[in-house]
């Protein structure tokens, strides 16, 4: 016990954080990507999320009659690869906790080495966010090329779209955190959070129709999560007027919905570390840090 009671404390030693997420980054490299060969490891990272978009493509064609060049398409084929990221992060750091505490049997060790427990959920979750990029660049790239999405670099808002993904990508990890922190208080079935929760974010978030599609009781949900504004301010600065034209944010300027993002995240990153800090006193507690559920 004594071992272990610094470690939720901020890391005194100078470095310790950067670390920490590297070696944990390191580490979710190796787990995610050495079950196979590099040859067919590639062409998994390939079929896998082609295979993802093949399905809202063939869902498309069929409610349309194959209207691919219509601005609807590329709002919709665009929100859902840019999902991608959801799953990945929110999912990938939240999921380390299963992984360690269930699959591999060593939360508790990681516990009492030097390190800074939130940091290394978040590093774990960086791989996650290195193999989505790819997934991410394949979907779209694939959608450019076969299906006539209306993406010219020449016209992409490189500033907007980069602090947008930025601001994103540290909101989905903080979002991942607090659901991690949650799954430390939960020994009992708790694999199904993760991909649960990443579900419902895809219905009302808008990733692949307008939240003024949903019934009117329902949009009010869509405006309070964060994922909407990110995915919106993606779009704009992907394919600019095409997204504009849509109206569920058009009362909102770029500069707005940066501001609300940047809010929202800033938000999530202090609720992080006060949930896991709440959530990892009340496992060790417990004794819920080495203990296996039914898994």
């Amino acid at each position: 016990m004594q071992a272990t009671q610094g470690i939720g404390k901020p890391a005194k030693e100078r470095g310790v954080s950067g670390r920490t997420f590297r070696a944990a980054a390191w580490l979710g490299w190796q787990i995610e990507s050495n079950w196979a060969d590099p040859l067919i490891f590639f062409i998994y990272s390939v079929i896998k999320p082609l295979s993802g978009a093949a399905i809202l493509v063939v869902m498309y064609s069929v409610i349309t009659n194959g209207a691919f060049d219509d601005p609807m398409f590329a709002y919709i084929y665009l929100g859902n690869a840019f999902y991608i990221y959801v799953a990945a992060v929110l999912t990938g750091v939240s999921w380390t906790v299963i992984d360690d505490r269930e699959i591999y049997r060593m939360l508790k060790y990681i516990y009492i080495a030097p390190v800074h427990v939130p940091v290394y959920l978040l590093g774990r979750g960086f791989a996650k966010f290195a193999f989505g990029s790819l997934a991410v660049f394949i979907t779209i790239a694939a959608g450019v090329y076969f299906l006539n999405v209306p993406l010219d670099l020449s016209l992409v808002n490189w500033p907007l779209f980069a602090v947008s993904l930025t601001l994103g990508i540290v909101m989905l990890a903080m979002m991942g955190l607090v659901l991690g922190s949650v799954m430390l208080l939960i020994v009992n079935n708790a694999n199904f959070m993760g991909e649960a929760v990443a579900g419902a974010l895809y219905l009302f978030s808008g990733a692949v129709f307008p939240l003024s599609i949903l019934p009117g009781w329902l949009q009010p949900v869509g405006y309070i999560i964060p994922i909407s504004y990110w995915l919106e301010l993606l779009r704009r600065s992907v394919i600019g007027q095409v997204a504009e034209s849509f109206p569920t944010f058009s009362q909102f300027s770029d500069i707005q919905l940066l501001a609300i993002l940047a809010g929202l995240t800033a938000l999530f990153t202090v609720l992080g570390f006060v949930v896991f800090r709440y959530c990892d006193h009340q496992a060790r507690e417990k004794g819920y840090l080495d203990r296996y559920s039914n898994f």
